[in-house]
């Protein structure tokens, strides 16, 4: 019988994560979100065009691109000696992004114009009630840009499947293309009417600005916007032993660093840092092949010494969902790596440094998976097939620094809704808190 104690703490952690992805469409809503809570934490926000005063045992928190954050305590005493201790995720989602001119009107509907971004597995989005949300820049009444998060929330959009009677050989070899197949429908439109879509989205900024005190955009000039499922996370299965939703690949390793940053007694340098464009390559100013982490790791320390006798003591664990052996495709999977659903954290490894992990940063993290009774899992892919990969290598590289990749097991990653155990989650929060210093 599970103990009941640890089962309300699983339970309430799973019901913070439920609504931190609820209130997330976006890395800019992600990103919003974790500032929120933690300067109801207590932590300070900083911004890169300061000055930094840093205090001893305090947390703060900066941003980049409003996509990626990086929040770090500075312990009791200096990092030169312990080092700071990391964890890693990633803000974006594979998702549908919508074109710079993306009007499109046909037979009296009018639809948007969308570019698949990342490695999306595009069949589970058609016949989703869809919205749209993301960030806005515009002019305000002085002439001065401004930004907005957008987000309509109820469903406005979706990309209807043509039936099975117009294409008999569907559900056998229906391929899609991603031109023409999943531009999603918006409205219909009433004779040769069109619609510019920066002027839809003027009015909607309007009705929205109406219920706010924040200064009115006038014109909107560009913006950065994805449709996703409307459809909120759940725990489902009989004994709601899992949870599904988008985008658990990867704001569900992004809540559970932060929520194990936040409950750390501080007494040990820890840093948490979720950067966007990982799902096409990082290679972006507030990606993990940027300067972002190295120059957030360069103030706290001082001067170039410092900094590297720090990253000797260091430790990055780079947490990123791993894939569980599907029950109707196991022979996906290495026969003795088949990782299942809330049997632990899996320790994911690669020979060919696709990930970080190397035998010394997989022991340590046994060893502590040890100290609090979590159980751990390891994943390598099949020899005869090709493995993705993580920030955990690019950071790596970039700062010597000691990496593990680790995760939970999940189905379904890279569609609309994907799937994780619910245990699981809440084990490797314990793990990342542990990690931490507490």
């Amino acid at each position: 019988m599970k103990n009941q104690k640890a089962s309300k703490k699983c339970q309430e952690f799973n019901t913070g994560l439920l609504e931190f992805l609820r209130a997330s469409p976006t890395p800019f809503h992600a990103v919003a979100e974790m500032v929120d809570r933690l300067k109801q934490a207590g932590f300070v926000q900083l911004y890169e065009g300061d000055s930094w005063q840093l205090q001893a045992k305090q947390g703060y928190l900066v941003t980049r691109n409003d996509s990626s954050i990086i929040a770090f305590t500075t312990g009791e005493e200096s990092p030169v000696e312990q080092g700071i201790r990391m964890v890693g995720a990633h803000t974006d989602s594979p998702c549908l992004k919508v074109k710079p001119k993306p009007e499109l009107h046909k037979k009296g509907y009018f639809q948007l114009g969308v570019e698949v971004y990342g490695g999306v597995l595009l069949n589970p989005w058609f016949d989703r009630d869809l919205s749209l949300a993301g960030r806005v820049t515009g002019l305000d009444a002085n002439g001065e840009l401004i930004h907005r998060l957008i987000d309509f929330k109820k469903p406005i959009a979706v990309i209807p499947s043509l039936a099975i009677h117009l294409d008999r050989d569907a559900n056998d070899k229906r391929t899609i293309n991603k031109q023409t197949d999943i531009p999603p429908i918006l409205l219909q439109t009433g004779g040769d009417q069109k619609i510019e879509f920066r002027e839809f989205l003027l009015d909607f900024l309007k009705s929205e600005e109406d219920q706010t005190n924040e200064p009115a955009i006038q014109s909107v000039l560009d913006y950065e916007l994805c449709f996703y499922d409307t459809q909120p996370p759940a725990l489902v299965g009989y004994n709601e032993e899992f949870i599904a939703s988008a985008r658990l690949d990867n704001l569900l390793s992004c809540y559970l660093g932060l929520k194990g940053l936040i409950d750390s007694d501080r007494s040990q340098c820890s840093l948490l840092v979720c950067n966007d464009h990982e799902e096409v390559g990082s290679v972006s100013a507030s990606g993990a092949q940027g300067p972002f982490l190295k120059s957030v790791l360069e103030r706290i320390c001082g001067n170039a010494e410092t900094l590297s006798r720090t990253l000797h003591h260091s430790t990055m664990i780079s947490a990123d969902n791993a894939h569980g052996v599907h029950p109707n495709f196991q022979a996906k999977h290495d026969e003795n790596h088949g990782p299942l659903l809330n049997q632990g954290p899996v320790i994911k490894i690669n020979a060919n440094q696709r990930y970080a992990t190397n035998s010394e940063t997989s022991a340590l993290f046994r060893q502590i998976c040890n100290a609090i009774d979590v159980p751990v899992q390891a994943f390598v892919t099949r020899t005869d097939m090709g493995c993705g990969s993580t920030i955990g290598p690019i950071t790596a590289a970039e700062l010597g620094v000691k990496t593990l990749d680790v995760g939970v097991p999940t189905f379904a990653m890279h569609s609309i809704r994907e799937l994780a155990g619910s245990e699981d989650t809440y084990n490797l929060y314990r793990v990342a808190k542990k990690f931490y210093g507490t």
